[in-house]
């Protein structure tokens, strides 16, 4: 294992777990959320865990999520440019927050500023921990000694193989944020309709289908896993969730009934995205043929 030649810096909607990004020396710029007029996360907001989050969505809490900021993506940047180091930006999905955008900008003024230096951002067209999983292959070609240029031209050509597989338990919190119409989430929450939805080669969260009931829902999801997958056997597959655990067991079971040996990497939907979702989404994650 090579050591990085480089820093990779992401944000925080990857929802990548705190250890996980110390052990691998990634430095991390947070998206944020008002809640109760209290700002989270983000740039010296409160800090609030995912269970507590999930428990106040469902006592009706509403908050509203705010992007990286262009000065925060230039903080974030700056500190491995000062000590000499080139930097791999891997972002948010650009057509679901303008946190790329903040990092191409601020990209574009440090250049000039450090013109020895390499800043790389790729807008991964990802969310969750779809963006996570290209984080982790990314990390893993820098550790073959890939240099900078290498390693964000894998990240290019990978990040459309990055397959997501979304499905909501309450289409409220998706109309809120313009994902869904009024007549939409009413008329499926009557009937109990739960959307099957992707992000599509856009980086837009699109619903590709929809079938009644929690449990159906779960196990099309899987059935679209191992119909768009294209996975050897050291590929992981990441799942995401809005706390229901038991859920959770219930798709890894279904799936290591299939690939006994499969890795699976398992961590909450984070607060940005989970104000979004809702409690009770269900994502997974993987290396497909397409998306």
């Amino acid at each position: 294992m090579a050591k990085r030649s480089f820093d990779i810096l992401v944000d925080s909607a990857c929802d990548m777990t705190k250890e996980y990004l110390k052990r691998h020396e990634i430095e991390c710029v947070k998206l944020g959320f008002t809640m109760n007029n209290v700002n989270y996360e983000g740039e010296g907001g409160e800090r609030i865990d995912e269970k507590t989050f999930y428990a106040r969505l469902r006592d009706g809490a509403m908050p509203t999520t705010y992007q990286v900021t262009g000065e925060m993506a230039k903080a974030g940047i700056e500190k491995s440019l000062q000590k000499g180091r080139d930097v791999l930006v891997i972002a948010f999905s650009s057509a679901l927050s303008g946190t790329a955008g903040s990092f191409a900008v601020a990209a574009r003024a440090l250049s000039e500023a450090y013109p020895d230096r390499k800043i790389c951002v790729v807008d991964s067209l990802c969310a969750s921990m779809g963006e996570g999983l290209l984080l982790d292959y990314v990390i893993k070609k820098a550790e073959t000694g890939a240099d900078i240029e290498e390693t964000a031209k894998y990240a290019e050509d990978l990040k459309l193989h990055i397959c997501h597989h979304f499905t909501v338990d309450n289409l409220f919190h998706l109309k809120r944020g313009g994902r869904v119409s009024t007549a939409t989430a009413v008329v499926g929450s009557i009937l109990k309709i739960k959307p099957i939805m992707h992000v599509d080669d856009n980086g837009k969260l699109v619903a590709i289908g929809k079938v009644i009931g929690r449990k159906k829902s779960l196990n099309t999801l899987v059935e679209n896993v191992f119909e768009s997958a294209d996975m050897d056997e050291n590929d992981p597959i990441f799942i995401s969730h809005g706390d229901c655990m038991e859920d959770v067991e219930y798709v890894k079971s279904l799936i290591l009934a299939r690939m006994p040996k499969k890795e699976i990497v398992v961590n909450y939907v984070g607060t940005v995205i989970g104000t979004h979702a809702g409690p009770n989404v269900l994502a997974i994650f993987h290396k497909g043929k397409k998306r």
